[in-house]
């Protein structure tokens, strides 16, 4: 386990309006002791990465319920490695069709939760991820 609070980014991306599920995400997670930045609506891919590089954060969540996340989540991803950040966990949730999951997974999504997910299985999946790369 890390010595220090995981930090956590949670961010919106695109032109989503819709934020309760990633609000309710932030305070779980932030209630399991994690510390947790929350972005706001309508992040740009680059304000999300900006964020994540000046918070020094092990972990960046992202919500979408937009229907771009294909586009939104590649697009973070390929701005981190263009930074040469390589040992952020990137999760997603939101409004994701299975169809799409193996084709985030392959871009580097470790976990995707759709609606319903228990808060405690985002929990769960962040403390033992992190901990096998913190």
């Amino acid at each position: 386990m890390a010595s220090r609070p995981i930090r956590v980014l949670v961010a919106k991306p695109g032109l989503d309006g819709h934020d309760r599920g990633a609000k309710v995400v932030a305070r779980a997670l932030r209630d399991a002791g994690m510390e947790v930045i929350y972005s706001g609506l309508r992040q740009t891919p680059e304000q999300i990465v900006k964020t994540a590089i000046e918070e020094d954060v092990d972990v960046i969540g992202l919500s979408c319920l937009s229907g771009a996340h294909l586009t939104l989540f590649r697009k973070v991803i390929e701005l981190l490695h263009q930074n040469n950040i390589k040992d952020i966990l990137i999760v997603g949730g939101g409004i994701i069709p299975e169809e799409d999951v193996e084709a985030l997974k392959e871009m580097g999504v470790k976990g995707i939760f759709g609606p319903g997910t228990p808060t405690s299985e985002i929990v769960d999946f962040i403390q033992r991820e992190v901990g096998l790369i913190g």
